[in-house]
């Protein structure tokens, strides 16, 4: 592996740590400069950080978290040096416990397909596309799902 490939494999897993841990404000300086949409949105999805953090005030938190374990597998990242351009794929898998009411269970499988970019030598998100292909019960943790 590369130091790009780790930079880039580092980058993913800080998005999964910081909703995880119901840090919205360093979940969305994640994307400063980039979007994070889901497929299908017809609003487009969400560029820099005040847009995203006002998505992400729907997102329940629970003693300010939102409970969630956000799991990436089958990770795919193509990395061109020579133009400080990468992309990468995996699939996620969302489990969420709200107890007693709500057990552990999966609330949300599909895909992450990035785009990245390198700028002073470090690489940030240009674009997150989520693919809800197998979305579950959402109700405890989405408000505009509820």
């Amino acid at each position: 592996m590369s130091e790009s490939h780790d930079a880039i494999l580092h980058l993913m897993h800080e998005y999964c740590y910081r909703i995880d841990a119901g840090d919205t404000q360093g979940f969305a300086e994640l994307f400063e400069t980039g979007t994070w949409r889901v497929i299908g949105d017809p609003g487009g999805g969400d560029t820099g950080t005040e847009a995203v953090l006002e998505t992400l005030q729907q997102v329940i938190l629970y003693d300010g978290k939102p409970n969630t374990k956000h799991v990436m597998s089958n990770v795919e990242i193509d990395v061109d040096e020579s133009s400080d351009r990468a992309s990468a794929r995996c699939y996620i898998t969302v489990f969420q416990a709200v107890p007693p009411d709500f057990p552990l269970q999966p609330i949300f499988i599909g895909h992450y397909y990035d785009s990245f970019e390198r700028v002073d030598g470090t690489w940030r998100f240009v674009l997150r596309e989520i693919s809800p292909d197998l979305p579950g019960d959402l109700s405890y943790h989405r408000a505009d799902m509820a």
